[in-house]
């Protein structure tokens, strides 16, 4: 359970009338700032030694699991390899991994002090994990994000195997089915998720949903905690809980 932000957000409409997406600078990384943050459509971006931005970008990247549909590439690789994914049982491993360098930038916005406030909102019951693994038990890809009642916030994933971060996404895809949620939020578009199935609102339009999403009930994260997934056979089965 979370004690009260000891900060109070701006409206992201009326703070920001021009569309720039940063909408105040300031505040601190705790687990309860950061659900109050994401309970009003804000999110932290930015870079090691900046002070700490909070934004909410025009338009809205998000995704709609209902309209997923995994590639054939991706489903033939989940069933050649057959690895093992997890939810929720290695948080800290994947956020970690997630804030190394990458092959295309040696810079990461995922600074320990993120690292310790995810870490605390997941300790909260309010963030997530998926977590891929190879034959060895080696942690080879997998994702994080944060949830507030039915919603669902992604905010980074990593690979060492071709396709990885694919399945770990297409996990995310058929926990969202499966309970339904209306969107999953992807935050700042781009082109990878695009190719994903991503899509765009606008802010307001996403602000308005956000406000009914986050006072539904929550994902039972237990009972997917209690699993260990074969990719094999959630290719076959398109589902995770049969």
């Amino acid at each position: 359970m979370l004690f009260a932000s000891q900060y109070q957000f701006p409206d992201p409409i009326q703070a920001d009338p021009e569309q720039q997406g940063l909408i105040c600078i300031g505040a601190d990384l705790a687990p309860a700032t950061l659900y109050d943050a994401y309970s009003h459509g804000l999110f932290p971006w930015f870079s090691e030694g900046e002070p700490i931005c909070w934004w909410c970008p025009e338009p809205r990247c998000i995704i709609y699991p209902e309209q997923f549909r995994p590639s054939k590439t991706l489903i033939r690789s989940m069933k050649k390899h057959d690895y093992r994914l997890t939810i929720n049982h290695a948080f800290d491993q994947v956020i970690t991994a997630c804030a190394a360098p990458r092959q295309y930038s040696e810079e990461t916005w995922i600074s320990d002090e993120i690292i310790r406030g995810y870490c605390g909102l997941f300790d909260a019951g309010h963030a997530y994990s998926i977590e891929v693994w190879d034959k060895n038990d080696a942690l080879i890809g997998g994702l994080y994000g944060v949830n507030i009642g039915a919603g669902c916030f992604g905010e980074s994933m990593f690979s060492r195997a071709t396709d990885v971060s694919k399945m770990a996404f297409y996990a995310l895809m058929l926990l969202g089915q499966e309970n339904q949620l209306p969107w999953i939020d992807c935050q700042l578009v781009n082109d990878h998720l695009i190719r994903l199935g991503a899509c765009t609102i606008s802010r307001q339009s996403y602000l308005k949903s956000l406000q009914g999403v986050i006072k539904r009930p929550a994902i039972d994260w237990k009972k997917y905690q209690e699993r260990v997934f074969s990719t094999y056979e959630l290719a076959t089965a398109r589902q995770l809980l049969k």
